[in-house]
């Protein structure tokens, strides 16, 4: 199958003037390889594409692809993670990972916690500050939680992120606004233990790869799984896997619940905490999980499972070709 590859590399981002904090999602050239080279071996052909602007150019010359291996994050605006899904969509060419709807709706965190409330999956309780006049109305007691409502890889969360008055709620607030233009989510602050799990699949045949538990050791920002700690995790951060098996069951039957009331695609991350009593709490979604094969959680987790690098990517592509599949014969009837 020939497929291309969309994607935005993180040093084109920084020669073009873009700072470290605002890259910090983009890919490394390395991670770009290793994918390209893995979908070779499993015996595919690949185009390298680029960004959504070179994705652009493509489309109007008239380029297709079979499939499009899609770990493009975006630039600008809250649906950012959707705009290369909407360009492919338009020309109706298959791609993995989830739709132009799933990505705009789970890049912001307080649409995405909306959805999988109204289905009844537990998550923090929450409010939105778009300005600072909406700190007052803030009623969900202390201490709580403040980060950017659509940002990823620990952007805009730090150790000032767990707050326990009005005042510091109202200063913390008043820097993300600043700083990111984007709205700051809030939420009731769960004091337990935090998970990720990797999920494969779309739909009633999405599956868990497995859960691993963020623990922070002492040099880490205490508390908050924060930019700094993600970005220095080898020295700061120790991944370990849920073996309590009744503990699992209950993380991961929260974790296939949103993953499937959300209308997420293929492959990626499920965050979850635990509340005081125990109780598993979705915090967030990932429908676009970073691949890169030695700092990504993903690959890290699928790692521990005792699942190669290869075969990760072979199940997402399995996944997509799968789903693709009834698709491309419907396009060829209506054609």
């Amino acid at each position: 199958m020939r497929i291309g590859l969309t994607y935005d590399l993180r040093d084109d981002y920084l020669r073009a003037g873009y700072s470290k904090l605002e890259t910090a999602e983009f890919d490394r050239a390395a991670t770009v390889d290793c994918i390209e080279q893995t979908l070779r071996q499993l015996g595919h052909t690949t185009d390298r594409i680029g960004n959504i602007k070179a994705l652009a150019s493509r489309l109007v010359a008239g380029d297709s692809w079979e499939l499009v291996f899609n770990i493009c994050e975006g630039v600008n605006g809250l649906g950012r993670e959707a705009q290369v899904p909407a360009l492919l969509d338009a020309w109706d060419i298959p791609y993995t990972f989830s739709d132009t709807l799933v990505c705009a709706l789970t890049l912001h965190k307080g649409m995405t916690k909306r959805v999988v409330m109204a289905d009844g999956i537990p998550s923090p309780a929450f409010a939105e500050v778009r300005s600072l006049q909406d700190v007052e109305k803030i009623d969900l007691g202390m201490p709580v939680f403040a980060k950017p409502i659509a940002e990823g890889t620990g952007k805009g969360v730090t150790v000032a992120s767990r707050i326990e008055d009005k005042a510091q709620l109202r200063s913390v607030c008043e820097e993300l606004l600043t700083t990111y233009k984007q709205p700051v989510l809030v939420e009731a602050y769960l004091p337990g233990r935090e998970f990720t799990t990797g999920v494969l699949g779309t739909g009633d045949k999405a599956r868990v790869v497995g859960t691993m538990e963020v623990c922070l050791n002492s040099k880490a920002d205490a508390a908050v799984y924060s930019y700094h700690n993600k970005e220095n995790f080898e020295e700061l951060v120790s991944y370990r896997l849920l073996e309590e098996p009744e503990l699992l069951k209950r993380v991961e039957v929260v974790v296939l619940d949103a993953w499937r009331s959300l209308g997420c695609r293929d492959a990626g991350r499920v965050d979850i905490r635990l509340a005081e009593d125990g109780t598993p709490h979705f915090l967030e979604v990932n429908p676009l999980a970073g691949l890169d094969f030695e700092h990504s959680d993903l690959p890290i987790l699928a790692n521990m499972k005792g699942m190669s690098f290869a075969e990760l990517i072979g199940h997402i592509i399995d996944s997509a070709q799968e789903r693709c599949a009834p698709e491309a014969a419907r396009s060829r009837r209506v054609a």
